[in-house]
């Protein structure tokens, strides 16, 4: 092997020095490191490699719901609660993408903005950037540098839920799934998505009518559901507005945490969680290798002509580029 080169050297400094700037928490190497992973650079691989030795030791929470649930005043003000406990926290808002320019549609949150000041809390938006799952692709690398960074926890808010968007299960240590009253039938067409991931259910603006009634329809769709850990998800109220019930979600998630703990169960939830991950990481980079290898641009638009003039099926075209690649890599098919 040959001698590293005075440039590699340089190279490994400047990454050592970066790495510690996150590790402390710097403000400006986050938003950069964040950045890095968004862009999918080369340098954020290296990052992530020296960085990951450094996480798990943060809660990671995720907070999901229908589009007008108050989930970012719940996040801000669950925010406030653990910082009255003196724990630091990470704060990743995930946004709906504009279908045109794959920018974030809501940008920074406002109502977070009060926690600018305040050391102790970093807050990034993310754009989802046209991925369903309710989550940005850069999402579980932004909460594990956000964990490596030294965070208590990390609150991640999603787009919203459904069955197409359950994405948060696999890297959230707590999920928890916040309805409304006044959301009639919509809560039993998601009742299939819900009760797959939803540890905590948290039923917000409680002050209005109807809370009762929704309350009851989780009971009912819980008698249905089926979970390996023999946990009954608890249903917290909240008004977030005031922050009513807030005090009480905190203690009901640690007792969720405390619940695994007592069970043995913490292990074998990052186990299933990395398993799902890991699938897609590869599923990613192999997609990657071949569009890099195999499928530029103008060979994908070409294919997709053929099939639209159904000069071709895609079915025998994926199934021949699979075999073609697998067999450029040395790979036998049976």
């Amino acid at each position: 092997m040959a001698a590293p080169t005075e440039a590699d050297l340089h190279a490994q400094t400047s990454l050592d020095s970066f790495v510690e700037r996150v590790r402390s928490g710097d403000v400006r190497a986050l938003a950069r490191a964040i950045s890095a992973i968004e862009d999918n650079s080369t340098q954020a691989v290296h990052l992530m490699k020296a960085l990951f030795p450094y996480s798990g030791n943060a809660t990671v929470i995720g907070l999901t719901g229908a589009p007008g649930a108050g989930k970012s005043t719940l996040v801000d003000q669950l925010a406030r609660e653990y910082r009255k406990q003196e724990k630091t926290i990470g704060i990743i808002a995930v946004d709906p993408t504009s279908p045109y320019t794959g920018g974030a549609i809501l940008g920074d949150r406002i109502r977070m903005q009060a926690h600018h000041a305040d050391t102790g809390i970093y807050i990034r938006s993310m754009a989802t950037r046209g991925f369903l799952g309710g989550l940005a692709p850069a999402t579980a690398d932004a909460a594990t540098l956000l964990d490596a960074s030294g965070k208590d926890l990390v609150l991640i808010e999603t787009v919203g839920v459904g069955q197409d968007e359950i994405d948060i299960v696999r890297l959230a240590d707590v999920t928890v799934v916040i309805l409304v009253p006044g959301m009639g039938d919509d809560v039993q067409t998601i009742k299939a998505g819900i009760m797959e991931i939803a540890d905590i259910f948290v039923i917000n603006k409680s002050d209005r009518e109807g809370a009762d009634r929704v309350e009851r329809e989780i009971r009912a769709m819980q008698t249905l559901a089926i979970r390996g850990d023999d946990w009954m998800p608890p249903i917290v109220r909240t008004v977030a507005s005031d922050g009513t019930g807030v005090s009480e979600l905190a203690k009901t998630i640690a007792s969720y945490r405390q619940y695994l703990e007592g069970k043995d169960l913490v292990l074998r939830k990052k186990v299933s969680n990395w398993r799902e991950r890991l699938v897609e990481m590869l599923r990613k980079a192999l997609l990657d290798r071949m569009m890099r290898e195999r499928l530029d641009a103008g060979h994908l638009t070409e294919y997709a002509r053929e099939i639209a003039e159904h000069r071709r099926d895609p079915y025998s075209l994926v199934e021949e580029l699979v075999n073609d690649f697998g067999t450029r890599k040395g790979v036998t098919h049976v």
